[in-house]
């Protein structure tokens, strides 16, 4: 007679079907684990970052010193590998029908790709010389676009919400930067701010008073 075939932890017939999904959500950037909390050893272990197997100590006594962001929940919390690599790690402890932990279900994620992501996201994001003012002196259009721009990501109001005053500020310095002594550029300006010609005219005549800039 041949030997009779281990049966597998009922706990692994139970949650494996859920490890498994995750581990296939999420690729080879997520591990998955499902402990055993009264041996504290490995039952299961799902896309393995490390050496760790099954019947490997599980050292679940880290989650003592948590706070638990939901009943039976821990994370996600920053774990280390040897190689540098950081994860994000969540721990759910799984009752049985009394009540009692039958298994804790372990996921660290990766965070590596997201990481490097961020990094060329952050680099074409971010210019690396100042912007070169000469090649745009003639182009007053470029300018109008500039100088709107600059004030609606300095006060966080996008056109349309712009108030009195921050269409005086915007004008202001379209001025100073000589933009109306372009023939064209008026009804340019009040397209940009989505005011009529009439406006920015009366806009920029209070601007030049005298006691306005008193």
């Amino acid at each position: 007679m041949g030997e009779a075939e281990e049966v597998p932890d009922p706990r692994i017939r139970t949650w494996g079907p859920v490890c498994q999904a995750v581990a296939l959500l999420l690729g080879p950037y997520a591990e998955v684990v499902l402990h055993d909390p009264d041996t504290d050893r490995v039952l299961e272990i799902w896309n393995p970052m490390t050496t760790r197997r099954p019947g490997d100590p599980s050292m679940l006594g880290e989650l003592d010193a948590l706070d638990p962001s939901a009943r039976d929940v821990y994370g996600p919390y920053e774990k280390l590998l040897v190689d540098g690599r950081r994860l994000s790690s969540v721990s759910a402890v799984l009752r049985d029908a009394q009540g009692r932990p039958s298994a804790v279900l372990c996921v660290n994620l990766d965070r590596t790709p997201l990481e490097q992501a961020a990094a060329v996201l952050s680099a074409f994001g971010a210019p690396t010389v100042q912007r070169p003012e000469p090649l745009f002196e003639e182009d007053w259009s470029e300018r109008i676009q500039h100088i709107i721009g600059s004030h609606v990501r300095e006060t966080g109001r996008p056109v349309e919400r712009m108030t009195r005053q921050d269409r005086l500020a915007v004008l202001g310095r379209l001025d100073e930067a000589r933009v109306f002594a372009v023939r064209r550029a008026a009804p340019v300006v009040a397209g940009a701010l989505r005011v009529s010609r009439s406006t920015v005219y009366g806009l920029l005549a209070e601007l030049r008073t005298p006691s306005a800039k008193d």
